[in-house]
């Protein structure tokens, strides 16, 4: 079973959310989605100052098995990348929720982070596809 923490939001396509202290929104994928694309061996993540949309693919994933697009939870500006993964793509393996961090957005509008999914609701897509 996979690793879904109560604090976080969630997607429907397996990224989470934690709104930090300061207003960003930090953003990475899912223990289920690393668990599902095996030993990352490459990470892209965007620029700092880099526009997002809602759904837009933002980042890939690369496994010894496949290719993965990572996509914004919200709409807004990165204002970080985890710089790590570039050398350590396995920190997503290793700790996905944690040093496994991909970017920082700035949300153009925070209140929609409330129609991302909570832990429960994330669960119950995981047992509906059948993981």
């Amino acid at each position: 079973m996979s690793k879904v923490p109560a604090d976080l939001k969630y997607t429907r396509t397996h990224e989470w959310v934690r709104t930090l202290s300061d207003g960003l929104v930090e953003v990475g994928i899912t223990d289920h989605a690393q668990h599902a694309l095996g030993d990352l061996v490459f990470v892209e993540v965007p620029e700092p100052g880099r526009q997002v949309a809602p759904g837009e693919p933002v980042a890939v994933v690369e496994s010894v098995k496949a290719a993965s697009d990572v996509y914004s939870p919200l709409a807004g500006e990165v204002t970080e990348r985890n710089e790590q993964l570039a050398t350590a793509p396995e920190l997503i393996n290793q700790d996905p929720f944690g040093a496994g961090w991909m970017m920082r957005i700035k949300p153009a509008n925070p209140a929609v982070l409330a129609e991302l999914m909570g832990a429960p609701e994330y669960e119950a897509l995981l047992q509906a596809e059948g993981g």
